[in-house]
């Protein structure tokens, strides 16, 4: 068992606090947008965006995940996709009281997980859609979804998300890519930073750490950024290679970034997936011209 587990050390309290504050924000959000505006996503409009975070009668992921926590682990990933697919479907014609409701038991559901469950469990690993995670870390990653869709729900006239909101994203995203360096044997680290702080992750073969850092110049492989803009580059909204080009991410020793890119292949899909394949492609041989953007 690794002897250091990221954000699961923090403890639910810190968790938890993030977490919740993340589904405060997002329920306000939904609770004013017009649901059948189309988003940024391919197919989805808000309603898509909010159906697939609420519990539904056959759709109740947290539920899920603890069952294979206490199962030590036990399990086969679901097809997010077509989980996905199959919830929107359903209730692409639910009314909004509808909607806010499936959302509202998500968020009591966490709740009650951070209330009720045994602390023990936190650290238990759980299946999750991009491979075994300690069960608080999951519960962390909503927070990153949820800033990511609030994003996707502010650009279509939705209330801003928060500032504590995108860093608890960054948190989660920090978190995950520590996690899944551990699991894969790398050594390596990162820090996502913006001009209010961000977090810092390291792995080794003792597991992750995970820390919040300070605004201004961090030293070793930075990706710089506005918050909103690296959550949105981290989940593919926006294209990194595009974004470096035009000074609006600055990546510092990219050559760090390259150590970790292989988590992409053994967890397709994972958050921050985009920025990682970026340093694969800029020093895997792509590079040229677009190597000299970046700083470090």
């Amino acid at each position: 068992m690794s002897r250091y587990r990221g954000m699961t050390d923090a403890g639910r309290d810190e968790v938890g606090r993030m977490v919740l504050a993340a589904w405060d924000s997002f329920c306000g959000q939904a609770a004013v947008v017009d649901l059948s505006r189309p988003t940024r996503l391919p197919g989805w409009r808000a309603q898509e965006v909010c159906v697939h975070l609420g519990v539904w009668p056959e759709h109740a992921a947290l539920a899920d995940l603890v069952a294979s926590a206490r199962a030590g682990g036990t399990g086969t990933p679901p097809d997010v996709d077509a989980v996905n697919a199959r919830v929107t479907e359903a209730h692409r014609d639910a009314s909004r009281d509808e909607v806010l409701a499936a959302l509202l038991r998500n968020r009591d559901a966490t709740a009650r997980y951070l209330a009720d469950e045994p602390p023990e469990l936190d650290a238990a690993p759980t299946v999750s859609t991009i491979g075994r995670l300690p069960m608080l870390s999951v519960v962390l990653g909503q927070a990153y979804e949820l800033a990511v869709h609030g994003l996707d729900l502010a650009a279509i006239d939705a209330p801003a998300v928060p500032g504590e909101v995108l860093q608890s994203g960054l948190a989660a995203l920090a978190d995950v890519t520590g996690a899944l360096a551990a699991a894969s044997g790398i050594t390596g680290g990162a820090t996502l930073l913006t001009p209010a702080g961000g977090w810092t992750f390291a792995a080794d073969a003792d597991g992750w750490t995970v820390d919040r850092v300070g605004p201004g110049r961090a030293r070793g492989t930075v990706v710089e950024a506005p918050a909103g803009l690296l959550l949105q580059a981290a989940s593919g909204r926006v294209n990194p290679v595009a974004a470096v080009a035009q000074r609006r991410l600055k990546v510092h020793e990219l050559a760090g970034l390259l150590k970790l890119a292989p988590i992409v292949s053994a967890a397709p899909g994972i958050p921050g997936g985009p920025i990682l394949q970026l340093a694969a492609r800029t020093l895997g041989g792509a590079g040229g011209l677009l190597g000299r953007l970046f700083h470090g």
